[in-house]
Order: structure tokens, then sequence, then C-alpha cells
């Protein structure tokens, strides 16, 4: 793999998902990130990857150490009608419901939705309502 070009600016550098059907995962999350609107980045030996997430097989190269449990990733939705989308593709795509869209209690206009993906990793897609943002995120280039 070999990037060019990234864009930062928010906490999280990267996050890796080690998964046990590498094909199964790939059409989970190409169906979510498909609602969200986030391309696909591309693809390695027995791995995928998008944005800040790579999803690998145990037996990948970058997969390495004792293989842990459960995650939670919350990806953001710029609306309400895009954390629906997320949801409808998720169940449509091998997902189980963990919890529909709609409000919740963390701060006034929290809009989220929870499926957990193949794996049983809690995913979710939240819109925290109207805000203003300086710069979508910073381009970096090597």
């Amino acid at each position: 793999m070999e990037t060019q070009e990234v864009y930062r600016g928010r906490l999280i550098d990267h996050i890796q998902l080690v998964v046990q059907d590498l094909a199964a995962s790939q059409t989970f999350y190409t169906a979510i990130f498909d609602a969200l609107n986030i391309p696909m980045g591309g693809t390695g030996d027995g791995f995928f990857w998008a944005d800040e997430l790579f999803v690998s097989t145990s037996n990948s190269e970058a997969a390495q150490g004792i293989l842990t449990g459960r995650h939670h990733l919350a990806f953001q939705a710029r609306d309400r009608a895009m954390v629906d989308a997320f949801y409808q593709a998720a169940l449509a795509h091998g997902g189980r419901d963990n919890g529909a869209p709609g409000e919740r209690g963390y701060h006034p206009g929290y809009y989220a939705a929870f499926v957990l993906d193949p794996d049983g990793n809690n995913i979710e897609a939240v819109y925290h309502g109207e805000a203003n943002r300086s710069t979508p995120a910073v381009r970096i280039t090597f």
C-alpha cells in the first residue's frame, strides 16, 4: 500500500479491526461507507481500508499479538438521513440491530444508530446536530 495523500485533523490516526471473514466484513463496510459517503481506500494482502480504518484477517502481517474482543466505532454523519441510511445499509449487508436510529441522551441533538458488524463489533453512526467546522480536514501530502 502506497499512500501519497492523507487527511488528518481528527482525534484518531487509525484503527485496525481483526475479523474472521474478510469478504463478509468488506461487503458490510463497503455498504455502510457508501451510505455515509466515505470512499473505500483500497485493499492489500489480507486487508482493506477506508480513511483511518483498516480491517484485516488474523493471519495478516498487520495483525500481530493476541487477538482482542469486541470494539466500538462511531462514524460521523452529516445529518439524520445519513444515520438512517447507514442503519438500513448495515442491516441489508450482514449487520444486526443494536439500537435503531433515534435521539440519545448523551447531549441535546445526539442522533445515532447502532449495529453489530459480522464479527460482533458495535458500529455507530452519529449526527451531533447543527455545527460549524473551521475546515473538514487537514490535507497532508508526501
